[in-house]
């Protein structure tokens, strides 16, 4: 078995507009980080795979698929902030078959953990539209490829991104087999993830909504992994963890407040490999959603890539010079009370 598994997106500098923040640049400082410690390198790296028709329009309906197929077409915006290229709806599979692949070899064991570059993100596409910079939601595919093609019957998404993943709420808001845990800056785009927001139907009780005032940090976020998000995995037991890793929590972000450092990124990346070694056969893999500046993207990649290696690493950025407040401790209390915790 291998470490780790990696999915780097051939091509997706098609997809591109001057000036986005949602640039090519994004995914490149990452690969020329891990290639210059020699990560890149060390392990294998998967091609994407067929995605299974049935899947996709699991997800995603066929009319927003046929809306998204011609608007990359003519390369239209499907929002004020969402754009698309006439190279875009081959890209987009391509991020998606990638997502699978690396989740396959996970679940099957081939390797250790994964990690895979998708370009263009995807947590917030919802079934019905893309918008915040998302065309197909990558790792919502991901999951429905395993619970359909693979027999999973229980797993968790966690999501460590700037911004809410509303898509991946909206997908799994009715369904029993997946708990999605978010933690983001609120309020903040695109102004979902509230406390209270926790699914519906045979979904009551699979969302948590872990809702970040500006400031907080490093500590807020290892309260909310170690007394919100571990338990509740112990409760849920899933068979594998899948990450939405966004690096727009980093402090140096130009897009939000939450003053997260590379190695808080780093400890929670380790907390949940370590869930993973002891309750799911170490299955875990990430997938890249968000992350604005370049020299934060770099040093998060590392961090986090280390953390499922468990390998020591030293973060050059360092802390926010910006001191964390503590209003983080309201927010940690009053899940807790929610969640029986």
């Amino acid at each position: 078995m291998n470490d780790l598994i990696f999915f780097y997106p051939e091509g997706h500098e098609a997809h591109a507009k001057p000036g986005h923040p949602e640039r090519p640049e994004r995914v490149e400082v990452i690969l020329n980080a891990l290639r210059d410690t020699g990560l890149w390198d060390k392990y294998p790296h998967t091609e994407p795979t067929t995605i299974p028709e049935e899947v996709l329009k699991s997800i995603h309906t066929p009319e927003y698929l046929e809306t998204l197929k011609s608007s990359c077409e003519s390369g239209l915006y499907l929002d004020a902030d969402t754009y698309t290229t006439n190279r875009s709806w081959e890209l987009s599979l391509a991020a998606v078959g990638g997502a699978i692949a690396v989740v396959r070899q996970v679940w099957l064991r081939d390797a250790e953990r994964g990690f895979a570059l998708t370009r263009p993100p995807g947590h917030h596409a919802t079934r019905t539209r893309g918008m915040g910079f998302c065309l197909i939601n990558n790792i919502a595919v991901a999951a429905e490829y395993l619970l359909q093609k693979e027999g999973a019957q229980r797993l968790a998404i966690v999501d460590i991104d700037l911004h809410h993943g509303n898509g991946t709420q909206e997908i799994f808001w009715r369904r029993g087999e997946v708990i999605y845990f978010s933690t983001h800056q609120y309020p903040h785009y695109p102004g979902t993830g509230n406390l209270q927001e926790t699914g519906e139907g045979e979904g009551e009780n699979t969302t948590v909504n872990i809702p970040m005032p500006i400031y907080s940090g490093d500590q807020a976020f290892a309260s909310a992994m170690d007394t919100i998000i571990q338990p509740l995995l112990d409760r849920f037991q899933p068979e594998m963890i899948l990450v939405s890793i966004g690096f727009d929590v980093h402090w140096c972000d130009p897009l939000g407040m939450l003053l997260v450092s590379a190695t808080g990124y780093g400890n929670t990346i380790a907390s949940l490999a370590r869930w993973a070694d002891n309750n799911c056969h170490g299955r875990i893999a990430l997938f890249l959603e968000g992350g604005y500046d370049l020299d934060a993207g770099a040093c998060c990649a590392l961090a986090s890539t280390n953390a499922l290696l468990g390998n020591s690493w030293k973060d050059p950025l360092g802390i926010s010079p910006t001191p964390e407040s503590n209003l983080w401790e309201e927010i940690i209390q009053k899940a807790k009370e929610l969640w029986n915790l």
